[in-house]
């Protein structure tokens, strides 16, 4: 095995009948799956599309993505799997940087991406999920497409994906991702977890993140069963782990907070569940502790990033608990604590610095971005991360915050992690997220935005003084805003940098 492209083949090889996939429209088994990529794999080739190409995927979650995805690695091409949340113009820029030569999109969506391709010479064909669109292929007609798809030697070490970044300064970059890299991580997180054949895992985060691909894919590696949601409702999530017995629910923390939350939880059958994991920004203690009693299994962290294909650290699933913790590199994967004002010097065991990663996940480097592949990969080969964590002696890491979220009130720094941690324990407490606002005589105060319980009441002074009680002075969230939702990214994660949208002085 080479890549990713290789993993549906080999497990239809042994379990041909087992259910692979499961969506809220189709399942497929095993050898469904690898059938209908070979029919994508040929209609693409047929119509133009080179080996080395980008093959850009830009839908919500279903089956059609999946197939896609396989199909697309099958014919030799890098997959550009796209952000669905992505406006047209960011659309465009993403399909024209990479040199998409086709794009598999919704129905939905097919209509924008038209539009966004005349401009686009190198992109040769939009194929659409769903319903016919004009200008678009339908997704069905591919698969009517017969033959055996030519055979693509696959160059461990060559391009596979280019995952584009969100871009909160200027333009994304595309992280280029090689096959032994994407598989490395679907491989070395299934071992971490142990998975097998034996597993149902109920996800709703989204196929084109790194997270949701590692999920599905190292799933697959191991013969287990992938039930997909194409977008997260709480309910429906609870709902699928009881009917599909489900050994696994993968997810960030805002869903485990909305699960917890969730009137239907008490009737919720989670008998079935061996262990969960969590990832994508640090997880208060007291929902790790809630979802732990409520579901009687162990919840995982976890922390990684686009630019490592994935995952970078983890716990191993028999290890002992260090909660708290994202846990250790993968295996064959260093990382380190950098001083922060000299990123070539190591910070001392328990000193908060930036958080480097080393080793065969890292990626190739940006795309036509040679500028920014230096600022990121030291010559070293030492990635910056961007995340402020400590070490312990045992290697296990603990993430402060992002380096770029840090509020800076009066001279002091305040990691706005550790004002959530804090608030999350309010019994009053949904989900909460905190963000600096401006002030004219410290530069920035640090402000909560806090989504209320239903039926519960809090008031700012209440939650102020509760913040007390495990924080400094100076790290207390001097204004607390309600609000009725936080805004997230598609995979769930709250996204800081909105919450000044929300802000009234």
């Amino acid at each position: 095995m080479k890549g990713p492209g290789d993993i549906v083949r080999q497990s239809a090889a042994r379990w041909a009948d087992k259910t692979a996939l499961v969506t809220a429209t189709r399942s497929l088994t095993y050898g469904e799956l690898d059938a209908a990529a070979d029919r994508v794999a040929v209609a693409l080739a047929s119509r133009g599309v080179r080996p080395g190409q980008p093959v850009s995927l830009y839908s919500q979650n279903r089956w059609e993505w999946i197939v896609a995805y396989h199909g697309a690695l099958r014919a030799g091409a890098v997959v550009n799997p796209v952000n669905v949340m992505l406006t047209a113009e960011e659309l465009a820029f993403v399909l024209r940087d990479c040199g998409a030569g086709a794009v598999f999109t919704s129905a939905e969506q097919a209509a924008k991406v038209v539009e966004v391709s005349a401009g686009l010479p190198e992109l040769r064909m939009v194929v659409a999920f769903g319903e016919a669109v004009e200008g678009a292929s339908a997704f069905d007609e591919l698969l009517g497409d017969s033959g055996e798809p030519s055979a693509v030697e696959t160059d461990p070490d060559a391009a596979c994906t280019i995952g584009y970044t969100s871009g909160t300064t200027g333009h994304p970059k595309g992280a280029v991702q090689s096959h032994r890299a994407v598989l490395l991580n679907c491989a070395l997180t299934a071992t971490m977890h142990g998975r097998s054949e034996r597993d149902v895992v109920v996800s709703a985060l989204p196929a084109p993140h790194v997270y949701g691909n590692v999920v599905i894919n190292g799933t697959f590696l191991a013969g287990g069963t992938v039930v997909l949601m194409e977008r997260f409702d709480p309910a429906a999530a609870l709902r699928l782990i009881g009917e599909h017995r489900a050994t696994m629910f993968e997810g960030v923390p805002a869903m485990y907070a909305m699960l917890l939350a969730e009137p239907s939880l008490g009737e919720a059958d989670l008998s079935s569940l061996t262990r969960c994991t969590v990832g994508g920004q640090t997880i208060p203690l007291s929902t790790i502790r809630r979802w732990e009693e409520h579901s009687g299994t162990p919840l995982i962290e976890l922390w990684g990033m686009t630019e490592v294909a994935g995952l970078g650290s983890t716990h191993a699933v028999h290890a002992p608990k260090v909660p708290g913790s994202i846990g250790v590199s993968l295996p064959g994967v260093e990382l380190r604590i950098a001083d922060l004002s000299d990123p070539s010097q190591t910070a001392p065991v328990g000193e908060p610095g930036e958080l480097m990663v080393r080793g065969p996940i890292v990626m190739l480097g940006y795309h036509n971005n040679a500028e920014a592949t230096a600022e990121t990969i030291e010559p070293d080969g030492w990635l910056h991360t961007g995340d402020i964590a400590t070490m312990d002696v045992a290697g296990y890491v603990f993430i402060v915050d992002r380096r770029k979220d840090m509020i800076i009130t009066g001279g002091y720094n305040i990691y706005p992690a550790e004002i959530e941690r804090v608030l999350a324990e309010h019994p009053a407490v949904a989900l909460v997220a905190a963000g600096p606002v401006p002030d004219e005589q410290k530069g920035e105060l640090a402000c909560a935005y806090v989504v209320l319980v239903p039926g519960a009441s809090a008031t700012e002074e209440e939650l102020i003084a509760f913040s007390g009680r495990r924080l400094a002075a100076y790290k207390r969230p001097r204004l607390v805003r309600f609000v009725d939702e936080l805004p997230s990214t598609s995979t769930g994660k709250i996204m800081r940098r909105e919450l000044i949208k929300s802000y009234r002085p």
